[in-house]
């Protein structure tokens, strides 16, 4: 692995260059088909048109709903894209219309959804199947599973957004491990978003994802032209919207160095809720955090927004932190980890900090190899800083 790992180093992505999607193209919004045998309740389906694949047309299968509003008024709306295993999820979509949000879930696998976590059945118009699309590499890029499924998630923003009783400059996108690295691709092409919320995916997964056996399959050559086009770290210097960053310390497949490394190449303000050991999945792990809830609300509703933690210098063992927005701070934590070795399986330990006016502050513990702080506001709402590694 580490002779690979060397000879990768000698093909960096080519961060920042330009995306090999048209925003221009992918922001009329699709031609759409009912599918009232898939509906449930007040979540309807729909089959929209697809980029082509192989030459053919293909239909992207999804699940939206839209609150019922008094006339004249609009709603903001959220695209909300899977990970793993996933496809259109109508729990999902109707979480965010309890909040009063329109919300699209489409499918980026060329199946029909189940509806929840299975029995996704592959449609005969679909395009490519997921996830990574590792194995398409030679593939023209238009035929690749990242190029298609980045399209199928601009095309349903494109969608939802041109709705009656959408406000179309009030839209936000969340995603789950994929679906974060999708989103972090996405935020950097489609700049009508107004945040992002990536839930553990991001970029640099050439480095010590869960992927390396597929990289050391291609090859270095093979895996450097894939990084080249569908590493998230390409595209996220282009996103200015806000982010917020929301993950767990030991995550399995995205480790907390490549997702510093991508959090700070957007240009806009970023947000970090990182919890130890964070469960990875979708449903109430990956969907419910109540922080993305209120980064929309702030952004989309005028809402109070999510606390700002910002680290500051070290001097020695002393560590500390500013903190800045509307709500009172309650509880802080310095989280630290005197392991070493690969991130997914340090064990991390919490300490209390002391809280002031505006700042947190504590004691390194004798042997930390790595801290961060969290901060828990009068909401339970948890605002992270970032790491910094001793």
């Amino acid at each position: 692995m580490r002779s690979f790992l060397a000879a990768l180093v000698l093909f960096v992505p080519s961060v920042g260059h330009a995306a090999p999607w048209s925003l221009n193209e992918l922001s009329t919004a699709p031609a759409s088909q009912p599918s009232p045998e898939h509906d449930a309740g007040e979540v309807k389906a729909i089959f929209f048109d697809g980029r082509p694949w192989k030459g053919k047309p293909t239909k992207v299968f999804a699940y939206y709903g839209i609150p019922e509003v008094p006339a004249g008024q609009k709603v903001p709306a959220m695209v909300l894209v899977h990970g793993g295993g996933g496809s259109a999820f109508i729990p999902w979509v109707k979480l965010w219309m309890s909040r009063g949000y329109a919300a699209i879930s489409m499918d980026t696998c060329g199946s029909i959804s189940g509806g929840g976590n299975n029995n996704h059945t592959r449609h005969e118009n679909g395009g490519p199947q997921g996830w990574g699309g590792f194995g398409m590499v030679d593939e023209p890029l238009e035929d690749q599973w990242t190029y298609q499924a980045v399209s199928d998630v601009v095309l349903a923003h494109s969608w939802i957004r041109s709705q009656p009783g959408i406000d179309p400059d009030r839209t936000g996108i969340t995603g789950i491990s994929w679906g974060g690295y999708l989103t972090s691709i996405v935020s950097g092409v489609d700049d009508r978003f107004k945040f992002a919320a990536p839930v553990y995916g991001c970029g640099f997964i050439g480095e010590n994802s869960a992927w390396l056996d597929q990289f050391t399959k291609m090859g270095p050559e093979r895996a450097a032209r894939w990084l080249d086009n569908w590493d998230p770290s390409v595209y996220l210097p282009n996103a200015k919207m806000p982010m917020l960053w929301v993950t767990g310390t030991n995550d399995f497949a995205y480790p907390m160095d490549s997702l510093q490394k991508s959090y700070r190449l957007p240009t806009g303000d970023r947000f970090f809720a990182i919890r130890p050991r964070m469960p990875h999945g979708h449903g109430g792990a990956g969907e419910n955090p109540e922080e993305i809830r209120v980064m929309a609300d702030a952004i989309l509703k005028g809402g109070v927004p999510l606390m700002k933690v910002t680290l500051g210098k070290r001097d020695g063992q002393s560590v500390a932190a500013s903190f800045e927005g509307k709500t009172k701070a309650v509880k802080a934590l310095l989280n630290y980890t005197v392991d070493e070795g690969p991130w997914q399986k340090r064990n991390w330990q919490e300490a209390p900090a002391i809280i002031g006016e505006s700042n947190v502050s504590a004691s390194l513990p004798e042997g930390t190899k790595v801290y961060y702080f969290n901060v828990t506001d009068e909401r339970g709402l948890v605002s992270s800083s970032e790491h910094e590694t001793l």
